[in-house]
């Protein structure tokens, strides 16, 4: 039977990353280390992690005529990622300059760009994609108005949505209900909640919310899965050495949907996300960072 593909709908943009000995507070001037321009965008970075682990998977999105343009769309194509429904419009690609510690630690600013121009219209010139999917991925790079409508399209037509909320921003009451998946960060969730993180608690008022399943990703502590029929469990981080965090977060959702789509229970398919993420925070880049499926499989085995 053929496997109901993951449509991602968010950003593309072309990450400026510059490698820093550590995040420059205001005021201050660093002399960087390197600097590189590596695809990224939160919608993209999804996008190709799931293609990277095997599954098929198509791109909403746009980008601009400028330089980086036709870069960002070879990259995804490259990838394996489905393209058809990214269109090229006039003006800039979305970019985003990057700053990266020695440490692992990461600042970043993004400038839409052509992602500004997917809107309401846009998405429903698509839609038939849309419903097709078997999971819709979205993210908050995109303006509201048209991730809201991304929802209400999914929840008419059935179709499970992982959303990842950031950067962190107000959602209307009626995303609750209609996102079956809510995966923010550390920060993102004290946004949400409106408090100093409590992760038992957390988790349990956000799906009090409304929300079918909520995964609280805390970096090195590991993520934390809760559903709604009441049962939750920590599903701890893989030990490694940490280069660059940039893109780990929309590793772990990629392959965190491609788990769930095969079929595992969501404390396995957060492991297996978290062995991908694991991979990817060794390796620099955004995109170039995400692991394909054997090396994901031989890194579960390897840390049974």
């Amino acid at each position: 039977m053929d496997k109901k593909p993951v449509v991602v709908v968010g950003s593309i943009n072309m990450d400026l990353v510059a490698r820093t000995p550590s995040i420059p507070v205001a005021g201050q001037t660093l002399i960087g280390t390197g600097f590189d321009t590596t695809p990224g965008g939160k919608g993209a970075n999804q996008a190709v992690a799931v293609a990277r682990l095997g599954y098929p998977v198509h791109m909403v999105g746009m980008v601009g005529e400028d330089v980086f343009g036709q870069a960002l769309l070879d990259n995804l194509n490259r990838a394996g990622v489905g393209t058809a429904a990214v269109g090229r419009v006039s003006g800039p690609s979305g970019v985003a300059p990057i700053l990266v510690a020695d440490n692992g630690e990461n600042s970043i600013v993004v400038v839409p760009g052509a992602n500004g121009k997917v809107d309401v219209a846009y998405i429903e010139a698509q839609a038939e994609m849309i419903r097709s999917a078997g999971m819709v991925l979205c993210q908050l790079e995109l303006t509201f108005e048209t991730v809201s409508h991304v929802l209400n399209l999914c929840a008419e037509a059935g179709v499970p949505v992982m959303l990842d909320p950031a950067p962190a921003a107000p959602l209307p009451e009626a995303i609750w209900s209609q996102a079956t998946w809510f995966t923010p960060n550390e920060t993102e969730a004290t946004y949400y909640l409106g408090e100093t993180l409590s992760t038992e608690n957390g988790a349990k008022r956000l799906i009090g919310k409304g929300l079918q399943g909520v995964v609280l990703k805390r970096g090195g502590k590991g993520a934390y899965v809760a559903v709604a029929d009441g049962q939750t469990d920590w599903v701890h981080a893989f030990k490694v050495e940490t280069v660059d965090t940039v893109g780990a977060g929309d590793c772990f959702n990629g392959a965190f949907a491609v788990a769930l789509l095969e079929g595992a229970d969501p404390w396995t398919a957060a492991r297996f996300a978290s062995a991908a993420a694991a991979i990817s925070v060794t390796r620099r880049g955004a995109q170039a960072s995400m692991p394909t499926r054997q090396e994901v499989d031989a890194f579960l085995v390897s840390h049974v």
